[in-house]
């Protein structure tokens, strides 16, 4: 056997296992740990699950990304796509258009509004008019914040929480009379750690939608949003879906 067949075998070799070994870009993906069931920390395994965790990884896997996970506070997501310390967040964040102007959005994922939830046992609270004067707990740097400031006329008993648990929390202790925040949350947290102690009262309020947002020029935003109309095609979203919010509904 020729030496000069063996280099050349031993180099197609060589590239062969090269190739095979490159693998797809990772991307820093960021979440913040509160907002259940959405995003949460699982106790026994360490591991972030929830509803945004099966989307990014079904999407990243579509779209052609790995992930490198890590999560934040809420209120500094977007400041981190800003200065390009992150290059995806999904996180409950909700579309509009003042975000828009300084991040990019993935087509919409899932359609909220905002909630009212009180303790069981308040039957004086049904909308958001009757929050007049109360004391009430939302999230810093939430939509909801923004939608309690600019409704309500006496707004000095808003109270933000840099996470969900701990208004909710102070709503249980007492602390605050109601919480307003994204309907999802509030009714997960009702129908689990609250129930028979809070309730959720009145109508949806301001219509959002949730979007993975991406730094400002991403490249990925086609291939994303791909990702994401091709699991609603095929049913895989509707899994997901119906796994952590029961029946989907027909005009989803």
């Amino acid at each position: 056997m020729s030496t000069k067949w063996i280099k050349t075998v031993g180099a197609t070799l060589a590239f062969t296992v090269a190739a095979g070994t490159v693998s797809a870009e990772t991307l820093r993906v960021v979440t913040d740990p509160s907002f259940v069931p959405f995003e949460m920390m699982d106790q026994e395994t360490g591991e972030m699950i929830g509803f945004d965790m099966e989307i990014i990884r079904e999407v990243a896997d579509r779209a052609g990304f790995e992930i490198d996970l890590n999560t934040m506070d809420f209120n500094g997501i977007i400041p981190a796509l800003q200065t390009g310390n992150v290059d995806i967040a999904i996180a409950g964040i909700t579309i509009t258009e003042e975000r828009e102007e300084i991040v990019d959005f993935s087509d919409p994922y899932y359609d909220s509004g905002l909630r009212i939830m009180v303790r069981q046992d308040n039957d004086n609270v049904e909308e958001i008019s009757d929050l007049e004067g109360k004391k009430i707990g939302t999230k810093i740097g939430s939509t909801s914040y923004d939608y309690l400031m600019k409704t309500l006329d006496e707004d000095d008993g808003v109270t933000p929480y840099p996470g969900s648990s701990d208004m909710y929390m102070a709503l249980m202790s007492g602390a605050v009379d109601a919480v307003f925040y994204d309907a999802p949350n509030v009714g997960y947290f009702a129908k689990t750690r609250g129930e028979g102690k809070v309730k959720t009262v009145g109508k949806l309020y301001e219509g959002q939608q949730y979007g993975i947002a991406l730094k400002d020029g991403s490249e990925w935003v086609d291939d994303v949003n791909d990702a994401l109309a091709e699991i609603k095609e095929d049913g895989t979203y509707k899994e997901i879906y119906e796994k952590w919010f029961g029946p989907m509904p027909e005009d989803k």
